[in-house]
């Protein structure tokens, strides 16, 4: 079969370099029982180095000629391609609790795939995503960077991230006009009942929507409980808290906010 055209409106830039692909793959900590999935595999790239380490291995894709081709390339993976917007896949449906995932992840829709998996991440042990520099730094960023922000935050809140290594454009066909980067990120033991994911996410973006203004004027739109020692919270920017000041807001929110 011949091969696929990038789809500019999918935001496909297939990887070509097969070292650099070996090398992400080998990012990736899973055992030989591990069930993984890779998001986006488009020619297969990493698909080719990533089946033989992992014969539950599974692949999710939404450009049906990139399903073809799979399918004719690696015939004994045809079975485990799930033809699906990830963004609308359900993990719980093809996945088991503690899998893997991989993968060279659309540009243009990152931010909501790594939403998505923060809300199924009872399913992710650990991910490993070729992502634009900028976001990764922007994910990797501490408190009191300009570049620190709402995925900043829920991803680091749920997740250990490290960056492991940049990648420059021309190992892509084609070439993005950006840089890329590889980030490595391992599910935190996080108990569930400490905050709701949906009202932490709530707090964040409301306070980083208006970086500029102080917490007081920045999350008027919601009600907060009194509570003692840390009014001092309201008189700082979002960009200036941690982590744990971001939990100490989400669990004194109203109800009715």
């Amino acid at each position: 079969m011949e091969k696929l055209s990038p789809k500019k409106h999918l935001g496909q830039h297939f990887l070509t370099d097969k070292q650099l692909a070996q090398k992400i793959v080998r990012t990736l900590q899973a055992t030989q029982d591990s069930v993984v999935a890779e998001i986006g595999p488009g020619m297969g790239v990493l698909t080719q180095y990533l089946l033989p380490l992992y014969p539950q291995l599974r692949v999710v894709e939404v450009d049906p000629d990139a399903v073809n081709y799979l399918k004719s390339t690696f015939p004994e993976l045809s079975e485990r391609i799930i033809f699906q917007d990830v963004l609308k896949w359900n993990p719980a449906a093809t996945l088991l609790p503690d899998s893997f995932l991989i993968g060279n992840l659309p540009y243009n829709i990152s931010s909501p795939i790594f939403f998505h998996i923060i809300e199924n991440r009872k399913y992710v042990k650990e991910g490993v995503f070729m992502i634009q520099k900028e976001v990764a730094e922007r994910i990797c960023a501490a408190k009191g960077n300009k570049t620190y922000g709402i995925l900043s935050v829920l991803l680091q809140y749920y997740f250990d991230i490290k960056y492991e290594f940049s990648v420059p454009p021309s190992v892509f066909s084609p070439p993005p006009k950006v840089m890329s980067a590889v980030i490595r990120m391992v599910r935190k033991d996080r108990p569930e009942e400490e905050v709701d994911f949906s009202v932490l996410k709530n707090v964040v973006k409301t306070a980083f929507n208006q970086r500029r203004k102080t917490l007081r004027n920045a999350l008027k739109p919601l009600v907060f409980e009194s509570f003692e020692g840390d009014e001092h919270l309201y008189t700082l920017r979002a960009e200036a808290l941690g982590i744990p000041e971001f939990i100490t807001l989400a669990k004194n929110l109203k109800k009715e906010s």
